[in-house]
């Protein structure tokens, strides 16, 4: 039977809200208030048949790249559906990082893909190695999927892992999908996108889980001119016309990034502070140390997770993301970058329930 569902999302969707909210996977919501937009700069219907001009010459001036080459979509993850759908064919052979974030492997299987996966091994702190990816590829290899930062650790992959992956692809005709939706919470030094580092990489993002603006559904992918065009084509079976206004206020968040993003930089570098503290006092939990991302995951020295998580909620009132979602049953992912006081107070929570093992 065909795979039609995520597990994680529904999840997500429907359990993971608690008073201390710790799974969240990006920072807080900025408020429309701070774009300074009035009504009547905003439009119900607008000029976008393939791409609304401004958001397109937008996104590429961000990403330095032509506005040929950009593709937008509903969000990352509809942006990586629509890779992915014209990337790949039924039975096609891909190969996805593991641990890696739910939604990409149900997406794949969705779309009949033969998944195989590589491991980002915990003991190696989940680095990418191409080792592992030259060791998993074969001949019939179709596409590489990978998360920079790595979701759920936040682990950075340098360009010249990415190139060595790349170089792979390209010596059995294969492609790499880079999600780096998580890739701007590198605050100083931001790598550019690994779409620049060669023709076999494709990018895709949005203005979600760094800036807080999840509603405004501003997701892009970055291809080749030819490939781009072809993605258009597909999304008229997906999303023919996209909510104009929304257009119109990702245009002016865009003209505002290091702003927005330098809001959410304050809290999350707070959290991620606390984290550290955290982590060096506590036994029943670790972590490899990472300086950037909205999200940690942890692994429970004791116990299981589903019963820790269970009493965390029922008894302390606080929620985790359950590693399962990710392939890692012994661990769970918090996240930062939301509310300072709620995650202080969420990581007390979590030391006196991991007093209670």
């Amino acid at each position: 039977m065909k795979h039609r569902r995520s597990d994680y999302m529904r999840w997500a969707k429907m359990q993971s809200r608690a008073k201390f909210n710790l799974a969240t996977s990006g920072v807080g919501p900025f408020p429309l208030r701070e774009l300074h937009v009035k009504i009547d700069q905003l439009e119900i219907n607008g000029d976008s048949s393939y791409g609304y001009a401004p958001l397109q010459r937008a996104i590429a001036n961000k990403s330095g790249v032509d506005p040929d080459c950009v593709v937008t979509a509903a969000g990352t993850s509809m942006a990586n559906h629509l890779a992915m759908a014209t990337l790949i064919d039924p039975g096609d052979e891909v190969l996805i990082e593991q641990p890696t974030y739910e939604l990409l492997t149900s997406t794949l299987l969705y779309l009949g893909a033969t998944v195989k996966t590589f491991v980002r091994d915990e003991d190696n702190m989940y680095a990418l190695d191409p080792a592992e990816v030259r060791r998993a590829m074969t001949s019939k290899t179709k596409l590489i999927v990978l998360t920079n930062l790595h979701n759920p650790s936040s682990v950075l992959a340098s360009d010249s892992v990415l190139r060595e992956i790349g170089d792979l692809a390209r010596s059995v005709g294969a492609r790499v999908l880079v999600d780096e939706v998580y890739l701007d919470a590198v605050y100083s030094d931001t790598p550019n996108t690994s779409f620049q580092l060669g023709p076999e990489f494709i990018a895709t993002t949005s203005l979600t889980k760094v800036y807080g603006l999840s509603g405004l559904r501003c997701g892009w992918i970055l291809a080749k001119p030819d490939l781009a065009r072809a993605m258009w084509r597909l999304n008229d079976l997906f999303a023919s016309i996209p909510a104009h206004p929304a257009e119109l206020l990702s245009v002016v968040a865009l003209e505002n990034l290091d702003y927005i993003r330098e809001r959410g930089r304050k809290i999350l570098e707070t959290d991620r502070t606390l984290l550290r503290e955290f982590l060096i006092s506590q036994e029943g939990v670790s972590a490899p140390y990472t300086e950037f991302g909205t999200t940690a995951i942890l692994h429970l020295a004791t116990g299981t997770v589903d019963n820790f998580l269970a009493r965390l909620r029922t008894e302390h009132e606080t929620s985790a993301v359950p590693g399962d979602f990710f392939g890692l049953p012994n661990h769970f992912r918090i996240g930062m970058g939301v509310d300072t006081e709620m995650f202080r107070e969420g990581l007390k929570r979590i030391s006196l329930a991991l007093g209670e093992i």
